[in-house]
């Protein structure tokens, strides 16, 4: 029986083949002999043999397998969808270099349409940058408008075909033509700093919108910036600038140059103390000193950028009552020209009308005064050049005009109407810079800058 049962063990399940004999053992077999007269085995096992561990450990495996087969499949799906993008732009790029090939002409015209793209791709980013800023500003609407012009030029352009070129060639020319006539001219109206050999103002420019200001804070609307009217020996292109959110000077930021002021990035920073804080926005940095107001007491008050230090000296005559009439607080105006440091403001006595005086920077008094008949609260803002006070006032929104020049030599008053294009309705700062014949504006937030021609005949 024991040689009939090992003959068939190879031939019964592979589980019980490599079943250790212990397992055999604790089981029961049965034998007997079928009606043919073969023997047949009966081999009866405990539950506690089946292989439950080896079972759990190939399922484990096969749930890795197919997770594993996702994985592989995504990414199939993930490579054919970029496969699509790169087949897709090597048909561009075989139609491009088709084109070009073709012929220079439709070279051209693919040149137009990427011409097209970009601008409109570029109004789309002005749009979203106009709508992060949330802001209403012209700048934007000046954006809006060079990008249609230009869509109009690309358009008008590409209907020209080959016959046309002879007579661009011909317009190029003549626009060279003017471009050298212009520059000529340019050099012709070219500042001649320091000379006053002119009979006055003749036009102004139009605004120089620089950015910002350095707070990035449209809501700090009174302020001031530019150049110092008569910068020291290694200051000649500092810049300053202070602004705040109402008629008050408390501190101010200096510059080492142009691009430093662009960049915000100041090197000196005066933080006014409260005895000697200022109301008023007409300051102006002259001599390496800042001149400004204080209203207790009501006098002209200066600080020195280098020492730090303060002084004051009151004018009997000035009143509080009077300001331009953009903004309160104006009644002190500082200015600085050629010819030197200049205040103007009203008085009781002259019954509102501006009164001009000359400053002597050494013992910081009054050397000169000169009575005007222009009243002050009718003006914007005014400002001094060559020795002669200009005064401006609104048009419109857009427009401001100088309508008014008293001469100190002559003693001359003349009203005149030289229009020029304000950035924003209002402004709380205006000077002239006799260092690069400028005017200085600080216009509701921005830095905004003209320059000035003068009548030289």
């Amino acid at each position: 029986m024991v040689q009939i049962l090992l003959l068939l063990l190879p031939a019964l399940s592979p589980a019980l083949a490599w079943m250790p004999v212990e397992d055999w053992e604790s089981g029961s077999v049965t034998a007997s002999m079928d009606e043919s007269g073969q023997c047949v085995c009966h081999v009866y096992l405990p539950d506690t043999t089946f292989p439950a561990d080896r079972v759990e450990h190939m399922q484990q495996v096969s749930k890795d397998l197919i997770l594993e087969v996702e994985i592989q499949m995504n990414k199939m799906v993930s490579y054919e969808a970029k496969l699509d993008v790169y087949l897709e732009e090597l048909k561009k790029l075989t139609f491009r270099v088709a084109m070009l090939e073709s012929s220079p002409d439709s070279y051209i015209k693919l040149d137009f349409e990427l011409l097209r793209i970009e601008l409109r791709e570029f109004e789309v980013l002005v749009s979203q940058l106009k709508d992060s800023l949330n802001s209403s500003s012209p700048m934007f609407d000046s954006l809006y408008t060079e990008i249609r012009n230009m869509t109009l030029i690309v358009n008008q352009l590409e209907t020209y075909d080959k016959s046309n070129l002879e007579v661009i060639r011909i317009e190029f020319a003549k626009l060279q033509k003017k471009l050298e006539e212009c520059q000529k001219e340019q050099e012709f109206i070219k500042p001649d700093i320091g000379n006053c050999n002119h009979t006055g103002i003749m036009s102004i420019s139009k605004p120089i919108v620089v950015q910002l200001n350095a707070h990035l804070n449209a809501g700090f609307q009174y302020g001031g910036w530019g150049k110092d009217s008569k910068p020291v020996r290694g200051y000649e292109s500092m810049y300053f600038y202070g602004a705040y959110s109402s008629p008050s000077v408390h501190n101010f930021y200096l510059y080492s140059n142009y691009e430093n002021l662009i960049q915000r990035s100041a090197f000196k920073q005066h933080d006014i103390p409260g005895g000697w804080r200022g109301t008023g926005n007409n300051y102006i940095v002259h001599g390496n000193t800042i001149y400004y107001q204080i209203n207790t007491p009501f006098s002209m008050t200066k600080l020195n950028l280098t020492s730090s230090k303060y002084d004051y000296r009151v004018i009997p005559a000035a009143s509080q009552k009077f300001s331009y009439s953009y903004s309160d607080n104006q009644n002190l105006d500082f200015a600085a020209d050629e010819t030197g440091l200049w205040v103007i403001y009203a008085s009781e006595e002259s019954k509102g009308k501006i009164v001009l005086a000359k400053i002597d920077e050494k013992s910081f008094g009054i050397e000169d005064e000169w009575n005007t008949g222009a009243y002050k609260q009718l003006a914007g803002n005014a400002f001094m050049a060559c020795g002669v006070m200009y005064l401006t006032r609104s048009v419109d929104v857009n427009t401001e005009e100088i309508y008014y020049a008293f001469n100190t030599k002559t003693r001359e008053e003349k009203h005149l109407s030289i229009h020029f294009q304000k950035f924003q309705d209002k402004y709380s700062n205006l000077d002239y810079n006799p260092t690069d014949q400028k005017l200085y504006m600080y216009n509701n937030g921005y830095y905004v800058s003209y320059n000035v021609r003068f009548n030289k005949e």
